[in-house]
């Protein structure tokens, strides 16, 4: 099967789009030197919430109409397995950012490399979303009918990479990197995204029968990260907090979970 060439340009902007979001997380850097805890847990509860708004209200609900639930528990198994192996290709490390001012050149191309390899996932789901891409569509762009859940998809992940933008933004400030490169370096993190995003594509669309799987994939490798890297990551920043930041992480969370909503309602 031959899939047009302004097919795989549309969903590499896609991804291109999700990736440069990741840029906006170093933008408040030029407003002040310091974003409170408060405020990053809040944004980890949202990327959270959006995150698992579009794996529970998109991603499975297509996966489950295009085939069985095996194939859909298989995808989501290998998703988690996807994200695993993302995490384990650089290293099991953690890191506390406000350290970094301690520690040597190595450790800051670790961090940015980690959230590099994680934004691998992110491609492929929206990759996966623009599954149907030309057949139907409520969102015609360039004469192709784009479908619901692409848009959807692509929002969800470009909203959560400005939280991640901010992860990495946070340790290079900290030591001692100027504004326009931390945005750089950020921009950098998200790249595999468009790329990851037209090899998904292209295998769904070449091998349809492995569509169910596809959605599945894509799933359970973003529910893996909210359980694996957003909450951990809220949790950790809110330990200093009253009450541990449990409030912070809950609104954030709530809002996240319901702002994607009326995208099915418009969309869907």
């Amino acid at each position: 099967m031959t899939v047009p060439l302004e097919y795989l340009v549309v969903v590499f902007l896609a991804g291109l789009v999700t990736a440069l979001s990741t840029g906006l997380g170093a933008l408040p850097f030029f407003l002040t030197d310091e974003v409170s805890d408060r405020w990053l847990v809040g944004l980890w509860g949202l990327a959270a919430g959006i995150i698992l708004s579009a794996s529970l209200f998109g991603l499975l609900p297509e996966a489950l109409e295009a085939g069985s639930p095996i194939h859909v528990v298989a995808g989501l198994l290998v998703g988690v397995g996807l994200v695993v192996v993302a995490d384990r290709v650089v290293g099991a490390h953690d890191f506390e950012p406000r350290t970094l001012a301690r520690a040597d050149f190595d450790k800051l191309v670790l961090i940015v490399g980690v959230l590099t390899i994680h934004s691998v996932p992110e491609g492929v789901a929206v990759g996966v979303a623009f599954a149907e891409l030309g057949l139907e569509g409520d969102l015609v762009l360039a004469g192709i009918a784009v479908p619901a859940l692409a848009v959807f998809v692509s929002l969800a992940v470009a909203i959560v990479n400005v939280p991640e933008g901010l992860a990495i933004a946070i340790p290079m400030r900290t030591y001692g990197i100027g504004r326009w490169q931390t945005v750089g370096w950020a921009v950098f993190s998200g790249l595999p995204q468009p790329i990851g995003a037209v090899l998904a594509y292209y295998f769904v669309t070449v091998a349809s029968g492995v569509l169910p799987f596809g959605f599945g994939l894509a799933a359970g490798a973003m529910i893996y990260l909210v359980a694996r890297d957003m909450l951990p990551e809220a949790a950790a920043r809110g330990r200093h907090l009253p009450g541990r930041g449990r409030r912070e992480l809950l609104v954030g969370f709530v809002v996240g979970l319901g702002s994607m909503l009326p995208l099915l309602v418009v969309f869907g």
